[in-house]
């Protein structure tokens, strides 16, 4: 029994060289321990048998785990675009499932085992060792057995439920499935507002139906029962409303959590075109716009859902008591909200000018602080302040007209909302006194304490078509952004192959949107993997538009871009930007450690890692001798270094992946001589192994390049070694020329230079 037992699970090691999962594995796997061996392969097995195949390079492995955690592997699945979720289950549990699709036990001692079928008949389950090989017979395991090395913990696999490239649109259908989904909370915040209404209304009955005995027969006993009864109902009430608030708080956090994964989700998938286009203090407030839509969805909705309810009751015994009165306070409420249905289509026109006033002043103040260096600098302080009071100005002229205008409804309707209160109860009085039609005292006196409680939820049913209105324009303003074309598809789909590095481009032609010339215009290329490319050409030529269609920052280009004969649109966009590597000239460190900011794209990676690529990228040096040596904190900004420090922080970042095709857009033109001669010293070094693909204006950085590449107005002029340019290229020859005069020979002046570069002075 023991071996079957352990048969599924890590400790079944004579099977691992037979699995080609094993083979797979990247050296820190194979050395890793067998327990993280058997749930690394099972892993791969289960993706699969749904049609994916896994990239170990992307897996966040730490080597201080004994085996990885089901949130690695479940983060791990998720990224190779399949729907995962770590769930407790039994064995019971396990026998019922229909579904034929694999499910991976997750064995306490830290190994993994996959159930593959079940014979419901005599309950017993089929587990697969997922380090075995494929003809490997099946064990059958009963409870008993199961029980002895697992614990409960499984992982359930299966494709994404995003079958095609739609993604849902982001409306109030979307959010209220994200309400629907907490059905038990509103279930009983429904039951404790029933039992509240019911609580409210009792001792207003009671009082109505014994107040004029009590008084006219002086009956002591009965008044101390209705006051205990009372007292009694008070504490009652008191109890369910806490209960009630506290469970709309909840509901509104957990409604908050989700709201704010989807949208950070969203904005994350958004393409860069979009940042690069928008102001980033736009997209803040309209984003937080969803704030409003929150506290309608969990304040004023349900508060109204509430209301119908106990106007559900309270009404009937309102036409109960006085049929007449009763429809007076109806006609009332129907009055109201007609006159505020007379300025909605107004407060809705203003409300969007107020969002985009509100907007600019928000871009300009995270342009301002973002900026402040530049602002300090120039001396910009009087002309940002100058644009800030004007924002400001333009924001509270409109604050000021919007709320002049919602004040007219409230202001319409205030006599009718004060009917509703006591002017009812005063018309009762009225009839009493002047018709036969006689209404007793304790009728007048229901009415006027059930007409309290009515009067405010028929006041806020007639508000509530304002508050609509307000939700339906902050969710238009947070969809203008989220409903955006993304990248969700291509960063969940397609191919994941290995990468060697070779990059073609065949007839490519791309124009940039607005332009009238396009960026590109049918350059076709192809080097082979390990080349080292630089990429030469006047300001506009298109040396950065190709590393941008590398990157896959911009799609929509005719002709075919192909690495390793994969075309780059077929190539999942995740998987190719990790093994991409970047380096621009303005490179953004995080705050955090020096350590921190290397390893950002594998969090994963050990110390030693970090080292290595710091060594690789020319960084050890001066991070040995910063104060906290890799523990260096590194402020916003990055003011506690210098740019070369910056820059070579950068490559050692994009070279902590080991990427296959490393990507350098002006890295050392912000560099000073000595920076720019250290890194360029390592650039032999760096490029060993992979394919680099330079882009640099200083054509003495790409004298080791295997290949240079000179543009013009997005097209390929030549193709050849510095010596071969230098020889046949014009342009080439006149920028080497330029850049280096003491070695020009005599006669070449600018008069010599191509048109197409006199024309871009």
């Amino acid at each position: 029994m023991n071996d079957t037992a352990r048969t599924p699970g890590a400790g079944a090691g004579s099977h691992g060289a037979a699995n080609p999962d094993v083979a797979a594995l990247d050296d820190a796997a194979i050395n890793a321990t067998p327990q993280t061996q058997a749930r690394l392969a099972a892993v791969m097995n289960v993706a699969r048998y749904h049609g994916v195949e896994m990239d170990l390079e992307s897996l966040r492995l730490r080597p201080d785990e004994p085996a990885p955690s089901p949130p690695v592997l479940i983060e791990w699945l998720r990224e190779a675009g399949l729907w995962a979720r770590g769930v407790p289950m039994n064995f019971r549990q396990l026998i019922k499932i229909d579904d034929p699709a694999p499910i991976i036990l997750l064995l306490d001692d830290g190994g993994a085992a996959i159930v593959v079928g079940r014979n419901k008949e005599k309950q017993l389950l089929f587990l697969r060792d997922p380090r075995g090989g494929p003809s490997d017979p099946v064990i059958a395991v009963d409870e008993l057995r199961l029980k002895q090395v697992w614990s409960g913990g499984a992982l359930l696999v299966r494709a994404s439920r995003a079958g095609g490239g739609d993604e849902v649109v982001f409306n109030i259908g979307l959010i209220a499935k994200l309400v629907w989904g907490d059905r038990r909370i509103l279930r009983d915040i429904a039951i404790s507002s029933i039992t509240l209404t019911i609580l409210s209304l009792v001792p207003i009955l009671i009082v109505m139906r014994t107040i004029g005995t009590v008084l006219q027969f002086h009956s002591k006993d009965t008044l101390n029962l209705i006051i205990v009864l009372l007292i009694i109902a008070v504490i009652f009430e008191m109890i369910l409303s806490w209960g009630r608030k506290m469970m709309e708080v909840i509901l509104a956090a957990k409604l908050d959590a989700r709201l704010n994964l989807l949208i950070f989700d969203r904005l994350l998938s958004l393409p860069i075109e979009y940042f690069e286009r928008n102001q980033a203090g736009e997209t803040t407030y309209k984003i937080n716009q969803i704030r409003e839509v929150r506290q309608f969805l969990t304040g004023k909705l349900m508060n109204t859902f509430i209301d119908l309810f106990m106007l559900s009751i309270l009404l009937p015994v309102l036409f109960y008591i006085n049929a007449t009165l009763a429809w007076t306070v109806v006609i009332a409420a129907a009055l109201m909200a007609a006159i505020i249905t007379m300025f909605l289509r107004p407060l809705a026109h203003k409300t969007g000018e107020v969002i985009q006033a509100e907007s600019q002043k928000g871009s300009v103040l995270v342009e301002t602080v973002y900026g402040i260096k530049t602002v300090k600098a120039l001396a910009l302080e009087p002309t940002r302040s100058a644009d800030w009071d004007r924002r400001v100005a333009e924001t509270a002229q409109l604050q000021i007209e919007i709320n002049r205008l919602a004040n007219w409804p409230a202001t319409l309707s205030m006599p009718l909302q004060r009917y509703c209160m006591y002017g009812a109860l005063t018309l009762g009085a009225y009839i009493a006194v002047h018709s036969n039609n006689a209404i007793d005292a304790s009728a007048l006196t229901g009415f006027m304490l059930l007409g309290g409680r009515v009067a405010g939820p028929l006041v806020s049913l007639a508000g509530i078509i304002e508050d609509v209105q307000k939700a339906q324009t902050s969710i238009g303003v947070v969809g203008s952004v989220l409903n955006r074309p993304n990248e969700k598809y291509a960063l969940t789909h397609g191919l994941r192959p290995r990468f060697e590095g070779e990059i073609e481009f065949d007839d490519v032609v791309f124009k940039y949107e607005g332009a009238k010339t396009p960026a590109l215009d049918k350059l076709s290329f192809r080097i082979p993997a390990g080349t080292m490319l630089g990429l030469v050409g006047r300001s506009g030529s298109g040396k950065s538009t190709v590393t941008r269609l590398l990157q896959g920052i911009n799609r929509d280009y005719s002709g075919a871009i192909k690495i390793d004969g994969n075309d780059m649109r077929e190539i999942n966009l995740r998987h190719l930007r990790k093994n991409f590597g970047m380096v621009l000239q303005d490179n953004f460190l995080f705050r955090g450690s020096i350590r921190d900011n290397i390893i950002a794209g594998r969090p994963g990676l050990s110390f030693e890692d970090a080292v290595r690529a710091a060594r690789l990228a020319g960084a050890e040096e001066f991070i040995e001798r910063m104060p906290n040596g890799y523990d260096t904190f590194i402020q916003e900004g990055s003011p506690n270094l210098s740019g070369g420090q910056k820059q070579r922080l950068a490559i050692a970042r994009a070279l902590i992946s080991d990427p296959k095709i490393l990507i350098m857009d002006e890295a050392t033109s912000a560099l000073d001589p000595e920076s720019e001669a250290l890194v360029n010293a390592n650039i032999t070094r760096i490029a060993k192994g992979r394919t680099m693909v330079i882009v640099s204006h200083r054509l003495s950085s790409l004298l080791d390049c295997d290949l240079i590449m000179v543009l013009d107005r997005g097209r390929m002029v030549d193709l050849g070694t510095h010596h071969e340019l230098v020889e046949r290229c014009a342009i080439y020859r006149h920028l080497w020329f330029q850049q280096n005069r003491h070695l020009a020979p005599e006669g070449l002046d600018d008069a010599e230079a191509p048109p197409a570069l006199t024309q871009g002075r």
